[in-house]
């Protein structure tokens, strides 16, 4: 199963229905996994229901994705007796979210199955709202708030009422929150600053939001009375303050205010701090803004992870795309020893650009800010070719079949 292709969701599902173990697991095993998988601190290292051998394989937010999907599975299952309905109540869920969003109502409109256009659906959804290069280069991957999704799900099917004021009265609480907690820091870093911007791009319905908040006992926690409620909101405050692995006299403080405030044990407290602190000792590597060097250098590393997953997946279909065109191919060949010239450049960027128009996968190579990434392709397209097309081949064809391109 691949996440980023169209029918995984008809995959998956049909895997998780045959062999439902996840529908054996009480919430607290669930939101434990949920902690452990990173998905609740908006990095998903591991999935819920797929073996590691096989998700890590995928990029991050592939990971995000099957995870929501099976959370939001997990939630309709256990609080209803029809399980065919599962489709076609998240998509409603999805609608009355985003009532006012012009891109999603769009993929609503050009729906052809109930899969299909939930796969838009999760795609469009994890991201921030910034643009591709931009994710890239803040580091910005997937959305920090996706949790938020559960819950005013679960109230959703619940209430059966409009999800929309819960979402968004309860995003801006949680925001409030996570400003209070960084006011508590004695010295603030680059850290801070990456972790408070990944929370701010994942606003969806507070974009405005007014950071006015001076006090803890201005936070407004009694309608949310539920433990994954009061849980989720205690584990991103402590994210907060843990994201430098060290918490000061006043962070502690405000942590154990915070659980007082919202009426959880001083033992669950404490086992949330504890928690995110070994899973950020655990997986500093794997969480984008913990890793705040040289922000061109981790552009690169991290794009090219994702290009090159993304060729080895579509190896096949791209080869028999190239070998269609041995123009593009002579210059491909030459680029690994030579300097192309300004119109050699241009025909393969036009053609390689002709190729993903053709692949699914490859698309993102045709989005605003997506030919930044064509050098990758590039850089990675020889290392598929099989050896018959080796220097002396391209030589040879050059020779016989490619006039020579003008600098002119």
């Amino acid at each position: 199963m691949n996440p980023s292709s169209t029918g995984w969701i008809t995959k998956h599902l049909h895997t998780l229905q045959k062999k439902p173990t996840l529908l054996n697991k009480s919430e607290e095993e669930i939101y434990t996994q949920l902690r452990k998988s990173g998905f609740l601190y908006g990095v998903s290292v591991s999935s819920l229901t797929i073996e590691n051998k096989v998700s890590l394989k995928w990029i991050e937010a592939e990971r995000t994705k099957v995870n929501l999907f099976d959370i939001l599975y997990y939630t309709y299952s256990i609080n209803t007796a029809n399980p065919d309905g599962f489709l076609k109540t998240t998509i409603g869920f999805y609608e009355k979210l985003n009532i006012e969003d012009k891109n999603f109502l769009g993929i609503a409109s050009r729906r052809k199955s109930n899969e299909e256009t939930l796969e838009r659906i999760f795609q469009e959804r994890i991201q921030t709202n910034e643009s591709l290069i931009q994710k890239n280069f803040s580091h910005l991957i997937t959305n920090a708030l996706l949790f938020l999704d559960v819950l005013a799900f679960d109230y959703y099917i619940k209430k059966g009422e409009d999800p929309l004021n819960y979402a968004s009265t309860l995003e801006a609480l949680i925001m409030n929150t996570v400003w209070l907690a960084l006011t508590k820091k004695e010295d603030k870093s680059h850290y801070d600053q990456l972790l408070l911007k990944l929370f701010e791009k994942s606003l969806r319905y507070n974009k405005d939001l007014i950071q006015d908040v001076k006090d803890i006992s201005e936070l407004v926690f009694k309608n949310y009375s539920t433990n994954l409620e009061k849980r989720y909101i205690l584990d991103l405050a402590c994210l907060t303050v843990w994201n430098d692995e060290k918490v000061d006299e006043q962070e502690f403080t405000f942590i154990k205010d915070l659980g007082k405030q919202l009426g959880l044990q001083e033992a669950v407290v404490l086992d949330s701090e504890n928690y995110v602190n070994v899973f950020i000792k655990s997986h500093r590597n794997d969480i984008s803004y913990l890793n705040y060097s040289n922000p061109v250098k981790h552009f690169y590393n991290q794009t090219s992870r994702t290009v090159r997953i993304l060729i080895l997946r579509n190896k096949k279909r791209l080869i028999t795309e190239l070998s269609e065109s041995k123009e593009l191919l002579v210059l491909l060949s030459q680029s690994t020893y030579r300097e192309l010239n300004k119109n050699e450049k241009k025909k393969v960027k036009s053609q390689l650009l002709d190729i993903c128009k053709s692949i699914p996968s490859l698309a993102i190579f045709l989005l605003p800010g997506g030919g930044i990434l064509l050098p990758l392709l590039i850089k990675f397209i020889p290392e598929l070719l099989p050896s018959a097309f080796n220097e002396n081949k391209f030589e040879e064809i050059d020779n016989r079949q490619i006039p020579p391109s003008s600098n002119n």
